[in-house]
């Protein structure tokens, strides 16, 4: 039994390397090193959100009391 993602099986970690491989060759790695820090500094956004609209409902909170 494989791994599945996406409606596709892949039974050995030899196709998952083939897709990685044509992937890089497709897109390049200078577009895929652009495409994860973007991806990293969205997250890291997205989670100083968080925590910051977290502890403005705590404070908010707090002030009722």
């Amino acid at each position: 039994m494989g791994t599945t993602i996406a409606m596709a099986t892949f039974d050995s970690p030899g196709q998952l390397l083939i897709i990685a491989l044509l992937v890089v060759l497709i897109f390049g790695t200078k577009k895929l090193r652009s495409l994860g820090s973007d991806l990293g500094e969205s997250l890291k956004n997205f989670k100083k959100a968080m925590s910051d609209d977290h502890s403005k409902t705590d404070d908010s909170n707090k002030a009722e009391k």
